[in-house]
């Protein structure tokens, strides 16, 4: 991740800002960047990134033709954050099973409101600060209370996203997450992932059992694997590469609906799934994390060209 010395100045409010300005889309405020060099849309609801692209530049993230930007919707593609928990809540270790009070997969943060912190710029960089302080108002999801603090940070060299958890209660507290990274390809079954061979991995679609990768990743139909590795891996499409390097992770998703379960998801046409797969930098499964009292813990991604 980039050093803090060279983050871009801070600007103030809207009125000073030079590349960013407020944008409703559908029924959702938005951040949008247009800077000389990228370009780049933040929804307020759930820290949501749904486009990133250098100038010229097609979209390096994959948003559903479907998505609808609606309260209180998840919005299907780019990257939503799964936080405090990630996917299903029973299948999560007891120690995070205990406060979730929600039958709902991947946490309340993907549809809460965040609130809008910090925004630079600079001739080179945008870096956009949103906070979601999870309190008594989440009591109904959740038994906890921690501050999630995100960071976007873009440049013509890619966009890095930093995840900083602070447990703000007395008691240690258990939590798995994820950035839930959705990138386009001209065809899935000539799309590969690079850097998960002789790793493990669940797949979830046969009981969870543990498999041994050996090497590429290839996409044959539903793909839904939890991989016992943080290492930077590289996406290879029909029409080009993309570098992912992650902090503060020692598990990665990789998910593709395949045909069947395309039909069954909402937001989501029903050949789309060969036009995507996601690449999920988390702390999920075994590497779930636990902060005592005041502890922070980051994790982060940077996409950029491989």
């Amino acid at each position: 991740m980039s050093d803090s010395s060279s983050k871009p100045p801070a600007t103030g409010g809207p009125g000073n800002w030079s590349f960013t300005r407020w944008s409703t889309i559908g029924q959702l405020e938005a951040l949008e960047v247009h800077h000389p060099l990228f370009l780049a849309t933040l929804f307020l609801q759930g820290a949501h990134l749904t486009h990133f692209a250098p100038k010229d530049e097609r979209n390096w993230l994959w948003l559903s033709e479907l998505a609808r930007f609606q309260p209180g919707r998840a919005i299907r593609g780019g990257i939503p954050v799964c936080w405090p928990w990630f996917g299903d809540p029973l299948r999560n270790p007891p120690e995070i099973r205990k406060r979730i009070a929600s039958s709902s997969a991947h946490g309340f943060a993907r549809t809460a409101l965040w609130r809008l912190e910090d925004v630079r710029e600079s001739a080179h960089e945008v870096e956009v600060s949103l906070s979601l302080s999870a309190n008594d108002d989440f009591q109904e999801h959740w038994d906890g209370h921690a501050l999630a603090l995100i960071t976007f940070s873009f440049s013509i060299r890619g966009c890095q996203i930093a995840l900083t958890t602070t447990n703000l209660s007395k008691a240690p507290l258990a939590f798995s997450q994820a950035l839930h990274t959705y990138l386009p390809t001209d065809d899935i079954q000539r799309t590969r992932v690079l850097g998960l061979g002789n790793s493990q991995y669940i797949d979830t679609l046969k009981d969870w059992d543990y498999v041994s990768q050996e090497g590429p990743v290839y996409f044959e139909g539903e793909v839904d694997r939890i991989y016992e590795t943080g290492e930077a891996l590289t996406v290879v499409t029909p029409s080009g590469k993309r570098k992912l390097t992650s902090v503060g992770s020692d598990s990665t998703v990789v998910w593709n609906p395949g045909p069947g379960k395309a039909q069954r998801l909402s937001d989501f046409p029903d050949s789309a799934w060969q036009k995507m797969l996601c690449v999920e930098t988390a702390n999920a499964a075994s590497d779930y994390r636990v902060l005592n009292e005041g502890q922070s813990h980051t994790l982060g991604v940077f996409i950029g060209r491989a």
